[in-house]
């Protein structure tokens, strides 16, 4: 038996032999450390080909908001939705789409990559609980979407009849462009632990993400839906992602803003839960 406070062996005390002390290392609650290399792997893995992760979304958000903008705009002057010029209502929602779809790429691609590969027992196998894979995984995606939609909210300034200066609620657009890369970011780590094979991956991009982003009033005020699709539209959390994200923007909102908060942040919680869930017992990440 060995004692666990000197390390040392009742055998080896009887033969006149004493190890030296063995020192376990405690890393708390969570192991920071860690926690940084990997959020900081996440981060490097995409900042690599920036050109494919960083500035192809953005040509693409700014190709979107050129060819509606045109094709609307139409020729007896600025299209308006409500009081707001449509350009000024549009530029926003696609900000946000395009930090939904990336912070949901990145989490969902590097889990789907590492099992394929065989090399997610590398992530695996270090000191590391669910806590800490959690919010690595996380932390990445969610840096890849925040950095995508200010790459491309710079680029809109000079395209949109937006005044920087004179954004409505700055904290309202924070939060949701933190909150909305959490939430595609955990939802990109649910799809990428659960799918076997890249054809499961896509179904998932095809079939859920990218309907639920669209029909979210990216392109529209759900006020202008039949009232049965607008009640349809709430039960969609995208739709309070894009439409707080814009209220901080133009200050209008289809919806309460304090309401939209807490089902975001309930969304979010509930997903954190799934993932450390998921870590926790290693499902289908362990043999």
């Amino acid at each position: 038996m060995t004692d666990l406070v000197t390390g040392t062996s009742e055998a080896e005390t009887t033969r006149g032999k004493t190890l030296p002390n063995i020192t376990v290392r405690s890393f708390g609650v969570c192991n920071w450390r860690g926690l940084h290399t990997l959020y900081s792997k996440e981060v490097k893995r995409f900042m690599k080909v920036f050109t494919q992760t960083i500035m192809a979304p953005v040509v693409t958000t700014l190709l979107f908001y050129t060819i509606f903008t045109i094709a609307l705009g139409g020729v007896r002057g600025p299209r308006m939705v409500g009081d707001v010029p449509f350009a000024a209502f549009l530029a926003p929602g696609l900000i946000m789409m395009a930090i939904i779809q990336n912070a949901f790429a990145n989490t969902s691609s590097s889990l789907m990559i590492s099992k394929i590969q065989g090399n997610v027992i590398d992530v695996l196998m270090p000191p590391m609980g669910p806590l800490e894979l959690t919010l690595g995984f996380a932390g990445g995606g969610m840096t890849r979407g925040v950095i995508v939609g200010l790459a491309a909210g710079i680029f809109m300034i000079f395209m949109v009849p937006i005044d920087p200066m004179g954004l409505h609620n700055i904290g309202l657009i924070f939060y949701h462009a933190a909150a909305a890369s959490l939430m595609l970011a955990l939802l990109g780590m649910i799809g990428g632990i659960w799918a076997d094979k890249f054809d499961h991956m896509a179904a998932i991009t095809n079939f859920v993400i990218m309907p639920l982003s669209f029909l979210s009033g990216t392109f529209y005020s759900t006020q202008r839906l039949p009232e049965i699709w607008q009640i349809v539209a709430h039960f969609n959390p995208f739709f309070y992602l894009i439409d707080g994200f814009r209220n901080g923007f133009i200050g209008s909102a289809d919806a309460n803003p304090l309401f939209g908060m807490a089902v975001v942040a309930g969304v979010n919680i509930v997903l954190l839960g799934i993932v450390y869930r998921m870590f926790a017992t290693g499902y289908k990440l362990k043999a």
